[in-house]
């Protein structure tokens, strides 16, 4: 047996080295008292605890005056049955050890005293995790991106767990504390969805030139094998290499499921997504579903919501979606960030200043090739003094030492009104002088803001106020030509997030990875 003390201790000591969490700040918060049962009790060593370098651990044992809590068998069982299903929450049973403690758990009735405060201990610190990672994520985005503006989740989960412990409800704890949104809901049907999809072994499919209603490509048979595969054609198939009606028309589901234009031509883009594996799929709902676990818990009553790679934006108040738009997102190159924030000011007729990236990578190589260029886009230069500058005249060694101002106007680069809130990204939504974007499939083609669709019907909506901003009213002050900013005096949360994984009427539904944050997000969930 103490052989089996020393493994156990040996064990903790390793793990910790590599897993154990900051010590929480000192300023943590005291934890309810634990009632114990007449269930056999050991004292706990408080060496063992300080292994693990957790404040949280220490409180939680210093509510039980230092003796172990998990006598109970159907409380260990409970906990152990937890780690076990984590899988169908899309997190690895096995960063919380749980084939160490089922060992354990087998092993109980013959545990000395020290044994059974590590196995104790070792529930605990396991569970603990485990709630953490199912309220805010197992990662912290703020590490992973420069580009991720989201406030920190704070959990105390010794109150929680505490509280459910003494009144024996640990079976509600987990559906408790997790995301209540819809989309996190779509997600984990998602991943019963796929769960439910046999193996797949289909070669991946070539082709050089797009595919047309009744042509003849030997890509087609494992195109049709692939949609037999996701069920967006039923029935048996000849697989022969024809294109053909009923192909077609099961290659327009596909499409539709997958945000891509649905017109049947068989692109790259829809061949790019046939290629996705089951697997591929499945490793992409679980980084959705840590995404989702960053997010903030609670919607506020009226809010934007922003899906970058879905492209669009949906004003939802009082629960109920009451407009939608198509939207232009950043490039890969110039992304659009993630935002939480409070929508303050619309600004019709706005001018546009050259922000730093696009003088450096756009205008000092078209401006030294042609003078002329900004004065063909109405942008003034003006020198520190607020002098306007002769295009002759600017330095091209010193192009920092102007600013670049596009005057209002239905040419101007953000359109004809533009929607502000606080960030530390100088982003906002506007309109565009881009107005055929949003015909595209594809709307990754910005510089980083947000373009909207339709702008001025959105402002009318969120100013909400008929006899100073009806359409007419709005329609006269763009006329004006004049820049006018006006608050928005109804309160509406900004969400701009990034998912690209749900579900809808039990049907998978996904959309293209424009940034490429999924493959290396699920590969640092499973390190």
């Amino acid at each position: 047996m103490k052989k089996l003390y020393f493994f156990l201790l040996v064990c903790i000591l390793i793990s910790c080295k590599k897993e154990a969490p900051k010590p929480a700040p000192v300023t943590i918060k005291k934890a309810p008292a634990i009632i114990l049962t007449d269930e056999r009790t050991v004292d706990v060593d408080t060496a063992v605890l300080s292994t693990f370098k957790s404040e949280t651990l220490k409180q939680f044992y210093a509510s039980s005056q230092n003796k172990t809590v998990w006598g109970n068998l159907k409380k260990r069982q409970y906990v152990i049955s937890q780690l076990e299903k984590s899988e169908e929450l899309g997190l690895n049973p096995e960063d919380y050890k749980t084939s160490q403690l089922k060992k354990l758990e087998n092993r109980i009735s013959k545990l000395n005293d020290a044994d059974l405060a590590t196995y104790d201990i070792l529930l605990t610190y396991n569970f603990e995790k485990y709630l953490e990672h199912l309220y805010k994520g197992k990662l912290d985005p703020k590490k992973l991106y420069t580009d991720w503006d989201l406030e920190e989740k704070t959990f105390d989960v010794n109150n929680v767990l505490i509280k459910a412990f003494n009144k024996n409800k640990l079976d509600s704890i987990v559906d408790n504390i997790q995301p209540k949104s819809i989309t996190y809901k779509q997600l984990l049907k998602s991943l019963e969805i796929i769960n439910s999809f046999p193996d797949e072994d289909i070669q991946t499919i070539e082709s050089l030139k797009k595919i047309t209603l009744n042509d003849t490509n030997n890509a087609v048979i494992n195109i049709k094998k692939k949609l037999l595969f996701w069920k967006d054609m039923s029935g048996k198939d000849s697989l022969t290499n024809k294109y053909d009606q009923k192909t077609f028309e099961a290659v327009k589901k596909f499409q539709e499921r997958h945000g891509l234009a649905d017109d049947g031509v068989i692109g790259p883009g829809t061949i790019s997504a046939l290629n996705y594996s089951k697997e591929r799929r499945k490793q992409q709902i679980i980084a959705n579903l840590e995404r989702w676990r960053w997010y903030p818990a609670e919607f506020a009553e009226n809010y934007f919501i922003i899906n970058i790679p879905d492209y669009s934006l949906k004003v939802v108040e009082n629960q109920d979606t009451t407009l939608v738009r198509n939207i232009v997102v950043g490039t890969s190159k110039r992304k659009t960030p993630i935002i939480t924030s409070v929508l303050k000011t619309v600004v019709f007729n706005p001018t546009w200043t050259v922000p730093p990236t696009i003088l450096k990578e756009d205008v000092v190589p078209a401006m030294k090739r042609n003078r002329n260029y900004l004065a063909k886009k109405n942008i003034t230069i003006y020198d520190t003094s607020g002098n306007v500058v002769d295009p002759h005249a600017w330095n091209e060694n010193k192009p920092n030492n102007y600013r670049y101002v596009q005057s209002p106007g239905y040419n101007n680069s953000l359109g004809l009104m533009k929607i502000l809130f606080p960030n530390h990204h100088s982003v906002y939504l506007h309109d565009t002088n881009h107005r055929n974007y949003f015909e595209r499939s594809n709307r990754s083609l910005s510089s980083g803001c947000v373009r909207v669709e339709n702008p001025l019907e959105l402002a009318e909506h969120i100013l909400d106020d008929p006899e100073r901003f009806s359409k007419e009213k709005i329609d006269t002050i763009i006329a004006s030509k004049k820049t006018m900013s006006f608050k928005i005096t109804k309160k509406y949360a900004l969400y701009q997030w990034y998912w690209t994984a749900w579900s809808k009427k039990n049907q998978l539904i996904f959309r293209a990875d424009i940034y490429n944050l999924d493959s290396d997000l699920y590969a640092r969930l499973r390190d």
